[in-house]
């Protein structure tokens, strides 16, 4: 009995320390002393959506313009918010408009927590196929079905304990999603009481990475391909302790078996960005360490045109705006006809699934198998038959590992002049240096400080 009084003595330490944070944290917040106009009401809440066993609301913003076969970003807002809150600050739906993607904002009911924070930490929430997790994965095929977006364009986000939820449904629902970025958040797993959470986010763990990383693994039946995922972390976080990040990180480098060493890093101002690449040089992790920042998600004010969000509580003017570079990363600007073959490919659902989803089995990748012959078969034949510069200059790209240039093709046997065009925006890409038809590309995503 008294050493149930200790854990009890204990557990409300951990919380007290939180609620002066987190009321410590929205008093220092700036707000005009002149009264705000009311805000206009952008989201829509949508009821029928599923059995919903985690009693969570659902909150929708759909463009006026929506793309044909359109992305579909879920934004999870943090502890002491709620939906609409969480897209004034970040402007999510702000940039729904301009790029023509949907947005759901799942949302935490006081019932369920009082504080509005998602159970991200809680076994029956956290388990496939149960609780908020699939709440939450019931809107996304609610959304999917109804506003016609393209499910291979799915993607996730969240600050603090919606973070660590974005974690959670990576994790248990890693066919879903083609991304996620988690903004202050923890990894996946860390905790299973409240007790255990609370320690998670003020102390640092000691957890190896093939223990994280199997967390995910065997959280569902999935083996790949996997989500690509955005790390957002202020250093002087005192809420969620920034070591959170770098468990994050190890993690997913283990999920996606490449080195814990980063490919690459850069500087962004006086902000640290670091980067992991797959074997096809694609960026399939970034991390951004945001110097000098609290808790909360990073954004740019006063970047004209580019802007959106506001400033307050948890929003935080670090001049860099992390709702816009989490969009690029995602390539939620692109078209359906700008994608890799190789996603449109790998994603394309074909059955339906036990819990009514169509998903591809476990490893499998759609298009023929079992003949032996692939389509690199097929490109190796052609270069052997050629005499073409342009097709020896992309096989020589694509043995040493670079991304191969899209280069014109002459007929076999003849020779072509080399396209410089191509072959300089693939060495560009290559060293990591800014392209030319980047800006053309992403220029609704235009961002001032890189």
């Amino acid at each position: 009995m008294r050493d149930f009084g200790k854990v009890m003595a204990h557990l409300q330490t951990l919380r007290r320390k939180f609620d002066s944070l987190l009321e410590g944290a929205r008093n220092k917040a700036h707000y005009p002393q002149e009264k705000p106009s009311p805000r206009p009401v952008r989201l829509q809440e949508l009821t029928e959506f599923g059995a919903n066993p985690g009693n969570l609301r659902m909150l929708a913003y759909v463009p006026e313009r929506l793309q044909t076969m359109a992305p579909l970003v879920v934004a999870l807002h943090g502890c002491n918010q709620t939906a609409h809150e969480y897209d004034h600050g970040t402007g999510w739906s702000t940039l729904a408009d301009r790029l023509g993607f949907a947005v759901i904002y799942p949302e935490q009911q006081p019932a369920n927590n009082p504080k509005n924070c998602f159970s991200w930490f809680l076994p029956k929430d956290t388990a496939r196929g149960d609780g908020e997790a699939l709440s939450i994965e019931q809107m996304v095929e609610y959304a999917i079905a109804t506003f016609g977006v393209d499910r291979r364009r799915v993607f996730v986000t969240g600050l603090s304990a919606g973070g660590a939820m974005a974690s959670v449904l990576l994790a248990t629902y890693p066919e879903l999603f083609a991304g996620g970025a988690i903004v202050a958040g923890l990894p996946y797993g860390c905790a299973r009481t409240v007790q255990q959470a609370f320690e998670a986010m003020f102390t640092e763990q000691s957890t190896e990475a093939h223990v994280l990383g199997d967390r995910v693994r065997e959280a569902s039946r999935h083996r790949g391909p996997w989500p690509k995922i955005s790390i957002w972390h202020g250093m002087a976080d005192p809420i969620v302790k920034p070591s959170n990040a770098e468990d994050i990180i190890r993690q997913w480098t283990n999920v996606h078996n490449i080195s814990v060493a980063p490919s690459y890093e850069e500087s962004i101002g006086s902000h640290t960005r670091r980067v992991w690449r797959g074997a096809d040089s694609e960026a399939l992790i970034e991390a951004f360490s945001i110097s000098g920042m609290a808790h909360g998600v990073p954004l740019a004010t006063t970047m004209g045109d580019d802007s959106c969000g506001a400033a307050g509580a948890f929003f935080l003017d670090a001049g860099i705006s992390s709702t816009h570079h989490i969009a690029s990363f995602w390539g939620v600007g692109q078209s359906v006809a700008e994608l890799p073959r190789a996603l449109i490919a790998t994603y394309e659902p074909h059955q339906l699934g036990a819990e009514g989803r169509a998903v591809l089995a476990a490893g499998e990748a759609a298009g023929p198998s079992g003949s032996g012959h692939t389509a690199f078969d097929d490109q190796q034949d052609l270069r052997r038959r050629s005499h073409d510069p342009n097709q020896v200059i992309a096989a020589a790209f694509e043995a040493a590992g670079l991304p191969v240039p899209k280069l014109p093709g002459g007929s076999a046997g003849t020779a072509t002049c080399v396209a410089p065009g191509p072959i300089i925006e693939a060495a560009l890409k290559s060293a990591r240096l800014p392209r030319a038809a980047s800006v053309t590309l992403y220029r609704p995503l235009s961002y001032k400080v890189f």
